[in-house]
């Protein structure tokens, strides 16, 4: 898929891969045949999306610091009030089997102010907000291990990718570097079924599937900054990177985000 204004955030549900163009304002749904459904605006920068168990839709709208959910009439309601807790961007959101979702703030007005260290603030079900982990060094792309036991954030200024345990109620504890990654800036990220994670690198123009450790297995190459990625499931899975090229909040030459799709390695019988 072509023309896209500032892609992010790719997410795979029922048999379509989900993203945000955060330059259009829009959720958008990609069929097989790379037929686009318009299915939720949203007007702001940054925008990330997942699903709630249920398979209802959240959008982190960091411009009125709200987690929106959209209902089964289409309508978008508040779920969340990030304010309290950050006034600064708010970024990435994962979501996991208890339908606990974590979101999280990079900590400083980018790209033009001062750095200060993010956050990650936990979302229960009925819309609480807490901090629940705090001096990531620009915490990016998110993801929740299979088993619900660890989530990993990208921790793109720190080079490392960080992991935390979840306990019974969501929070997070035992704090770890799950991977460095020395000279790249991991952005999006995504787990495959072996416990391997792919990483999206804006400056280097790649994805990266890295073991815990550190341990790169594959290197994937486009022709404009890789922001983020996202496998698909069965037994002919693929990595979908979403890539543009980077300038600032602004797109770069015109719409240059696109949507690129790799074979990707999976065990096997495929993914569940």
């Amino acid at each position: 898929m072509d023309g896209i204004v500032f892609g992010e955030s790719p997410r795979w549900r029922d048999d379509r891969l989900w993203f945000s163009d955060w330059g259009a304002g829009r959720v958008i749904s990609v069929a097989a045949d790379g037929s686009p459904t318009v299915e939720a605006e949203v007007a702001s920068f940054p925008m990330c999306i997942d699903f709630l168990p249920d398979g209802r839709l959240l959008v982190v709208s960091s411009a009125d610091r709200r987690v929106l959910r959209r209902e089964s009439d289409g309508s978008l309601v508040s779920h969340a009030d990030l304010g309290p807790v950050s006034t600064k961007p708010w970024n990435d959101i994962v979501v996991d089997g208890y339908g606990h979702a974590y979101v999280n703030s990079i900590g400083f007005d980018f790209p033009e102010g001062e750095f200060a260290p993010g956050l990650v603030a936990l979302v229960t079900p009925d819309g609480r907000v807490t901090s629940v982990a705090d001096g990531l060094a620009f915490p990016n792309g998110m993801a929740v291990t299979a088993d619900g036991s660890t989530l990993i954030v990208a921790e793109s200024y720190a080079e490392q990718l960080s992991a935390y345990r979840i306990a019974e109620d969501g929070t997070l504890t035992y704090p770890r570097v799950w991977a460095a990654t020395p000279g790249d800036h991991p952005d999006g990220i995504c787990l495959d079924a072996t416990g391997a994670l792919w990483y999206a690198d804006v400056g280097n123009q790649r994805c990266v599937r890295v073991r815990e450790g550190g341990e790169v297995l594959a290197t994937v190459d486009l022709d404009r900054g890789a922001f983020a990625c996202a496998l698909s499931r069965g037994r002919d899975p693929k990595l979908f990177v979403v890539g543009q090229n980077w300038g600032g909040p602004e797109a770069v030459g015109g719409a240059t985000g696109q949507i690129v799709a790799f074979p990707a390695p999976a065990p096997r019988g495929g993914y569940p």
